[in-house]
């Protein structure tokens, strides 16, 4: 007896909804073919698409006010390209998450900041180590420099329960009997720096990325020692994924040969400790030297849109020291540092023509304090508007949100400007549409364009404009 046509779709429905629509493709394959499971790199040219999947955090994706960025995207993005398909990204919360992705066939590779241990080995194929993280003791520094283990006994350390800080510390405890720490629930990693920092504990376990973003909330904090050997980093594949495997290591290899490898990982790392603070010297200096070559733009600017012309030239020497040649790794360029996305709507041909990037990124600023609701006064709707030319207009909104669920008022720049460095931090970044932002930059952006456009404005007191 045949199957009737209804039962024949809902069999298809319960197959895609086993095994996804890669398991469909490789199953019709074996189907049609009666031979082995073809591997994954037969898999990726055959659709003609490399699934990855990732995971939102800065050691790995995130959407930065140019669009995506992050070293696993940047190397992913590379990968496919080197390969010839489409990249798609899916997303995963955890590594552990990431890793059932690629288990059961969703993805062909996890770009997710993996750490490569011996048990995750024995299950999984693993590409090269190309990052090494390390776990270190962190400590305030007004108080005494721990040296060693030997000098851990009787402080209050604090680590997250069930993470690889605590299974270093167990470890540590067995050659240290006066070694004792507490685990806690429900608190992330900026969390217990936050604690440190404010003397409510001695110590705490944090790696390299969690301290490097530490820094910007506490600079008080120190690392004192490393507690472990490195963790190391890597791109993990299903095991019918040794085809594939072979052209990751050449990839990785090519990128390590000519330097590449090293400037993705440098970049991204500068990225995490960079704190831009207003140099008052060289911006006078570049007031009498670069500025007169600029200003009538800058005034004209102004005219096209009221915005004080003060203000944008803080801009613009904030963005590029005035330097229309200016060229971030991101592909934002110019005296105003747009995006090919944003220069084309705002009408600018040419980004590093200098006239069309002042006239361009003023009327960008203008559309943004535009989409700023109504409601919002002066100077709030501007000190807002300026985080967004920043930091993208959807994180901003993401902080309004955040410091509304605060009970903080998300009209309120000095409300807002506490609430945007949390999206650096995973506790608060997941609650957000958007996710991870290094969200003090618009904080340093905006102060440092006010203090930049107020000595403008006592440079040109004087002035007749």
């Amino acid at each position: 007896m045949q199957p009737q046509p209804e039962q024949t779709a809902e069999r298809r429905r319960d197959i895609r909804s086993r095994f996804g629509v890669p398991g469909v493709i490789v199953l019709c394959l074996m189907i049609g073919t009666c031979s082995r499971m073809p591997g994954s790199f037969e898999q990726v040219r055959l659709e003609g698409v490399l699934r990855v999947v990732t995971r939102n955090s800065p050691l790995a994706y995130y959407e930065g006010a140019a669009g995506p960025e992050g070293p696993e995207y940047e190397l992913a993005r590379g990968f496919a390209r080197r390969l010839g398909v489409r990249l798609e990204l899916r997303f995963a919360d955890n590594g552990r998450a990431a890793l059932e992705e690629i288990r059961h066939n969703r993805a062909h590779v996890a770009a997710a900041g993996i750490i490569a241990t011996p048990e995750r080995r024995a299950r999984f194929l693993f590409g090269p180590v190309y990052q090494q993280i390390d776990q270190h003791i962190v400590y305030r520094v007004q108080d005494r420099l721990p040296r060693g283990p030997q000098e851990l006994a009787g402080k209050r350390i604090v680590v997250i329960r069930n993470s690889t800080h605590a299974a270093a510390l167990a470890r540590l405890a067995a050659d240290w009997p006066g070694l004792t720490y507490t685990e806690v629930d429900g608190q992330d990693q900026m969390d217990l720096l936050a604690a440190v920092a404010a003397g409510e504990a001695d110590l705490t376990v944090a790696d390299s990325t969690e301290f490097s973003l530490g820094r910007h909330f506490h600079p008080d904090l120190r690392p004192a020692f490393k507690l472990t050997e490195s963790e190391s980093i890597a791109w993990a594949l299903a095991p019918q994924g040794a085809d594939l495997l072979r052209e990751v290591e050449r990839y990785f290899r090519e990128l390590a040969a000519i330097g590449v490898l090293a400037q993705i990982l440098e970049r991204h790392r500068r990225s995490l400790v960079r704190y831009d603070r207003v140099d008052a010297a060289n911006f006078v200096a570049s007031v009498r030297e670069r500025l007169p070559q600029y200003r009538a733009w800058f005034e004209e600017a102004a005219g096209d849109t009221g915005i004080d012309w003060r203000l944008l030239a803080a801009v613009g020497y904030q963005e590029s020291r005035w330097d229309s040649r200016a060229v971030s790794p991101t592909g934002v360029r110019g005296l105003m540092m747009l995006t090919a996305e944003t220069a084309q709507r705002v009408g600018v041909r040419d980004r590093s023509d200098a006239r069309d990037s002042i006239l361009g990124g003023a009327r960008y600023l203008r559309l943004i304090r535009e989409t700023i609701p109504e409601r919002i006064a002066e100077p709030d709707r501007t000190w807002l508007a300026l985080a967004a030319y920043n930091v993208g207009y959807g994180h901003l909104e993401d902080a309004r949100v955040l410091a509304q669920r605060r009970g903080r008022n998300p009209d309120s720049w000095d409300d807002v400007r506490e609430t945007l460095p949390l999206l650096a931090q995973e506790r608060w970044y997941t609650q957000t549409r958007r996710g991870y932002a290094r969200g003090w930059e618009p904080v340093g952006f905006v102060r440092n364009v006010q203090t930049y456009a107020e000595l403008l404005k006592w440079m040109t007191a004087d002035d007749t404009n």
